[in-house]
């Protein structure tokens, strides 16, 4: 055995254990594969990402040969969203997102703070549309999401549904998708009649959120269609201007 693998094996085993096993079963792929799973390809795309995910941590961990980490701990460095500071990334998607949750009427740079992206849409809303996306703010303040996880969950329902609480479209229906968020009872979101309350759909989608990685971090499109996994992962983009003017007029009433 080479004698610099034989000094780092144990520690390799060590961390194996108890970090990248753990992470990578978190990990917002491997927590989606029940959802992407509905062909051979797609299941193997989503286990090679997978799989891309453990290689990228043995990389950090190990970097250049006989280098040991500056902390003396080899699992020291590890691969976030972008490149992870704190020396664990699992810790860090879990962080409560700093993103204002109190009664004030929020700041647009807590609402957009990236800047919209390419063209925006916008539509005239009635008193149903309007009050479908209270009750998402309202159960993204209730579950801490802040004002920016308030912004993508109204953006995503104005692209998924425009604020409407779907119930089967017939020849039109996107596979068995229902509710505001189009979630799908096939893939795991719940039965019927739980995707079609609003209080349920919003807490499962923000509940999806929080496994995404630093989700605060992203531009919404992506962080929107890291849940949905869409076949329009841009389209998202579109509704953000739109969702943060309604943020910003509903979150203190």
């Amino acid at each position: 055995m080479n004698p610099i693998f034989g000094r780092w094996l144990p520690a390799i085993v060590e961390t194996a254990r108890a970090r990248w096993l753990p992470a990578i079963a978190e990990h917002p792929v491997t927590r989606r594969l029940p959802a992407v799973a509905e062909t051979p390809l797609a299941r193997r795309s989503a286990l090679a990402v997978a799989g891309l995910t453990c290689a990228a941590a043995c990389s950090a961990v190990a970097g250049p040969v006989g280098v040991v980490a500056a902390s003396g701990d080899p699992g020291a460095q590890s691969v976030g969203y972008g490149q992870s500071t704190r020396g664990d990334w699992h810790a860090e998607r879990n962080r409560p997102a700093d993103t204002g949750n109190s009664a004030a009427k929020p700041s647009r740079d807590k609402l957009v703070p990236h800047g919209v992206q390419g063209h925006q849409s916008r539509i005239e809303l009635d008193a149903e549309q309007r009050d479908n996306a209270r009750e998402i703010v309202r159960v993204a303040r209730k579950m801490n999401m802040g004002q920016r996880g308030a912004v993508i969950g109204v953006a995503t329902a104005l692209q998924e549904s425009k604020l409407r609480n779907l119930g089967h479209l017939g020849a039109w229906n996107d596979h068995d998708s229902l509710g505001l968020f189009q979630q799908r009872p096939s893939s795991g979101w719940g039965s019927p009649e739980q995707v079609r309350d609003r209080d349920y759909s919003a807490r499962a989608f923000y509940a999806g959120l929080q496994r995404v990685d630093r989700w605060w971090d992203r531009p919404l499109t992506d962080a929107a269609q890291a849940v949905q996994v869409s076949a329009y992962p841009y389209a998202y983009a579109q509704w953000e201007e739109q969702a943060a003017d309604i943020v910003q007029d509903v979150w203190s009433r």
